[in-house]
């Protein structure tokens, strides 16, 4: 006999259960997100990004963050009294500039994220591109008007090892890496785009799963004219797109790119300004922000 009085939580089952196959098809699978933006210095949506992380990993997931703390280290390098200077989008980084970078990166915006994700238990782990030999660089000079520019210690990955991080999942714990690298060729470290950073580590870990936290929804149809976003395109679409892409969202769809190509099922740009948009975009038959996926078979 069906029971027809109403439960005021029947919605909150209904949600549950609509999140069924997306558990089902995510469980066991790596999923790397990159932190950045309003998400790292609004103080509810970093509590809102680690109650998601957390949930992901006992949801049955591997969840790996990758951050990098540009706002942060604007702060640090004024209070030093070191100007902050762009070059091809990227940050200028002088060997004074590199220590506030990785003092900023590994002393502070590391511990502070660690800290909010081991409130619900002893999960998340910090480390550097460093560690283990994670990330290693060579010296990145980006190309300005056909000359080679000189942007000091910005780093090009070369080399992932990706044993420290796997043994962290394999152990339960949410890996949490901060975006410098180890130089391949003299003993100095590398400032290094997180995009960048977090988009070559899901291609190494064969992630199923490549997520950039942004200020925006997503990757918009035809900005500034309209604010329509595209909600899924593949590998070869957006090669085409890229040239036209503003310059800050080159690094985060280039990366997205280089995940889908890499053999990341799928890459994501979602907007961090929306609380608990990473359960949105996973666990929901909606989802936010764009989508970028592989080629279809015979597709160029």
């Amino acid at each position: 006999m069906t029971v027809t009085r109403k439960h005021t939580a029947l919605p909150k089952a209904q949600i549950l259960i609509e999140a069924l196959p997306w558990l089902t098809r995510h469980h066991g699978k790596t999923v790397v997100i990159k932190f950045g933006g309003n998400a790292m210095v609004d103080e509810e949506l970093k509590a809102a990004f680690a109650q998601d992380v957390v949930f992901l990993r006992h949801a049955g997931l591997k969840p790996v963050v990758v951050h990098g703390g540009g706002p942060q280290i604007s702060r640090a390098l004024e209070t030093h009294g070191i100007v902050s200077e762009f070059k091809a989008g990227l940050r200028v980084t002088t060997e004074d500039a590199m220590d506030v970078v990785r003092m900023v990166l590994a002393g502070q915006v590391q511990r502070e994220l660690v800290g909010l994700l081991n409130r619900h238990g002893p999960l998340a782990v910090g480390l550097t591109g460093e560690d283990a030999h994670t990330l290693t660089a060579v010296k990145h000079q980006p190309e300005i008007d056909g000359e080679l520019v000189d942007i000091g210690r910005v780093g090009e990955i070369t080399e992932i090892d990706t044993g420290a991080i796997k043994a962290l999942l394999a152990d339960g714990r949410i890996p949490v890496v901060s975006s410098i690298a180890r130089s391949q060729d003299d003993h100095h470290v590398y400032n290094v785009n997180a995009d960048t950073a977090a988009a070559a580590l899901a291609a190494a870990l064969g992630a199923e799963t490549l997520m950039v936290l942004t200020d925006v929804e997503g990757l918009y149809e035809d900005w500034p004219d309209s604010d329509e976003v595209i909600s899924r395109l593949t590998a070869s679409q957006l090669e085409k797109l890229l040239p036209e892409l503003s310059s800050g969202m080159v690094p985060k769809m280039e990366g997205c790119l280089h995940a889908v190509r890499g053999g990341v099922n799928t890459a994501r740009v979602i907007d961090g300004r929306v609380q608990h948009s990473i359960l949105l975009e996973i666990f929901t038959d909606e989802g936010i922000g764009t989508m970028v996926v592989p080629d279809e078979q015979g597709e160029s």
